[in-house]
């Protein structure tokens, strides 16, 4: 989060998943070594310069070079619908995804459309890999080129799915869907099996149904883990974060008919609830555990609170907590900056609302008509910290950075057009900016909720970030898809993993050098460390903001003139990947950074308060 004067807010913290055999609940088997991942492209023909084969077309013509269209590449093309007429198209490849790999769908979409509205989708293209839907487009989605649309689809390494394309088009008025150089790329994956952390690879699967206004949702929540520990996994610790905001006579987040285990007592002020096994899952072992689940969003302008018409609805689902060689990571909810610490997630929710309401969410929403006036909003996220969403009847703009990266900007009311828009320039800007320096970003869609009251200035979700009207804000909050959600951390015990790598990237983003900004810094105390973890923060909250965003971000500015452009360029790309859905610790980052450059680093480490 983006701080005001002496406050601070971030999200969820961190971890990297584990993906140890994953087993059937109760078999015993040691995990095997995954074997390493070639890279390769997997689509055949992407380019569709070599007839159709290996794509199954609903018709002859779909795969074409014929007038009235271009490709992107070559001659060759898809070209889905464009008939003014009732009709449908389908593109599809069969692929099998190597187990241990990384892995990126894109594709190059041009919509062209006789259609004049700018508020209704007559004509839709939905593009899926197996059964889940990745994104769905419209006549709304008009452009004068190709724009290009990249996926994270590494939850399939291990299947063979099929990637399908499917064109709808309504009884007037053209829209073509024009598809070309499509490829799936694999890579190593870059977070190895993690046997430290665990539950590792957590999978939810949300369903939840809203009141009127969306400040009331009930349904059913399930995760599916694997212990990647030695060490037996006997219980597992929820974290329902948001009991932090009631009472536990009156807890926001109610937990209730638990499957797969028993509920003992909710424990650190109600935010922490125990579940114990029935039998100890050894290493290697998976299995499932699933409740009924009540949220109750208070009043106020907060990441959980609604502001008028408008729900905010952060760190609401039940996440797993972690177990590493420490023990079980339960430390307390603060709202001076974030306590959030979890491994990198797949999510699946289905969030069923009035039609009338809006509802960002984390990953990529695709929104279906429901009942009686209402719509299911159905969010799919591979490898995310945390979910979350809002609900209201929002002011909703779109647009498309440079890179590609698809973004929705939704207003409040009282914000003025032209601030949207500035947000939404500032977002395409922000997010190709840090893509370029850090790697690119894998969670298709990047959503901003906007609302001026927010009293915390801004707050990270990944693929979803809520804000102020601020140019430098928004900036800072998309900066925390790398440092946070892609890069992960313990946030609540290393606050600067996050906070201060952000606040640098910030600055990059904006041509800010840091110059002499060390020369300004002046502790409070021998105690007082950039390092120091938020239960000393809590303790003194008037000097977080300034020491581990200020004097953190000043620090690597001061490595950077160290080591040289170069180098720190290099090292934070490379030390991006190769944390990548993973936990960054102080300790890993400082032996990188050593080894990037000749220079002994003691000094500037003890210099600049950076212990670890």
């Amino acid at each position: 989060m983006r701080p005001t004067p002496h406050k601070a807010i971030v999200t969820s913290a961190l971890a990297v998943a584990a993906v140890v055999a994953a087993l059937l609940p109760g078999t015993t088997a040691q995990a095997a070594e995954p074997a390493a991942c070639a890279p390769a492209q997997l689509i055949g023909n992407g380019g569709f310069e070599n007839g159709t084969s290996p794509w199954t077309q609903s018709s002859t013509g779909v795969i074409t070079s014929r007038s009235g269209q271009s490709a992107h590449g070559g001659t060759g093309f898809a070209w889905l619908d464009g008939t003014g007429a009732t009709h449908t198209d389908t593109l599809s490849q069969s692929v099998t995804v190597p187990a241990g790999c990384a892995a990126t769908l894109t594709f190059w979409l041009h919509v062209d459309t006789a259609e004049t509205t700018s508020s209704t989708a007559y004509d839709k293209l939905t593009a899926k890999i197996g059964s889940t839907t990745l994104a769905s487009y419209s006549n709304l989605d008009k452009n004068t080129g190709f724009v290009k649309k990249s996926f994270d689809v590494s939850a399939f390494a291990g299947q063979t799915v099929t990637v399908a394309f499917t064109g709808t088009e309504d009884s007037s008025l053209q829209t073509s869907f024009v598809l070309d150089d499509i490829a799936l790329d694999t890579s190593a994956a870059t977070a190895p099996g993690d046997t430290t952390r665990t539950p590792a690879a957590p999978s939810y699967t949300v369903s939840l149904t809203s009141n009127s206004t969306g400040t009331g949702w009930t349904g059913h929540e399930s995760v599916t883990f694997t212990n990647a520990s030695a060490t037996a996994l006997s219980e597992i610790y929820l974290r329902l974060w948001d009991n932090y905001h009631g009472t536990c006579s009156a807890p926001p987040i109610t937990v209730s008919n638990v499957t797969g285990g028993t509920a003992g007592a909710l424990s650190v002020a109600c935010t922490a609830l125990e579940v114990a096994l029935p039998t100890p899952l050894a290493q290697g072992q998976s299995t499932t555990v699933g409740f009924d689940l009540g949220i109750t969003v208070p009043s106020g302008a907060d990441r959980f609170g609604y502001d008028g018409a408008f729900s905010m609805i952060g760190n609401a689902l039940p996440v797993l907590a972690i177990r590493d060689g420490s023990g079980w990571h339960l430390d307390p909810y603060t709202n001076n900056g974030e306590s959030f610490y979890s491994l990198a997630a797949d999510f699946k929710v289905t969030l069923d609302h009035p039609s009338s309401l809006l509802v960002p969410a984390t990953g990529t929403s695709v929104d279906t008509p429901g009942s009686s006036g209402r719509t299911v909003t159905t969010a799919t996220a591979a490898k995310v910290r945390d979910f979350a969403w809002a609900a209201g009847p929002f002011s909703k703009i779109s647009g498309t950075s440079p890179g590609g990266v698809p973004i929705n900007i939704y207003s409040v009311s009282g914000i003025s057009s032209s601030s949207a828009q500035s947000m939404l320039t500032t977002a395409k800007s922000a997010v190709d900016a840090h893509a370029g320096r850090f790697g690119a970003y894998p969670y298709g869609e990047l959503d901003a909720v906007i609302d001026n009251n927010f009293w915390f200035g801004g707050m990270e979700y990944p693929g979803f970030v809520l804000d102020l009207v601020s140019t430098t804000a928004l900036t800072h909050e998309i900066g925390h898809q790398w440092w946070y959600g892609i890069v992960g951390d313990d946030e609540y015990n290393s606050p600067w993993l996050d906070e201060a790598f952000t606040d640098y990237a910030t600055d990059l983003a904006q041509g800010l050098t840091g110059t002499n900004c060390w020369n300004s810094v002046s502790w409070a105390s021998s105690a007082e460390k950039i390092t120091n973890s938020m239960a000393y923060w809590d303790a003194h909250s008037s000097r977080y903001s300034t020491v581990v965003y200020g004097y953190g971000k000043c620090a690597l500015h001061d490595l950077r003139r160290l080591i040289g452009d170069t180098a720190m360029t290099n090292l934070l790309k490379s030390y991006a990947s190769s944390h990548w859905y993973g936990v960054s610790t102080t300790a890993e980052f400082k032996a990188a950074a050593q080894a990037a450059t000749s220079t002994d680093l003691t000094s500037f480490w003890t210099t600049h308060r950076i212990d670890g």
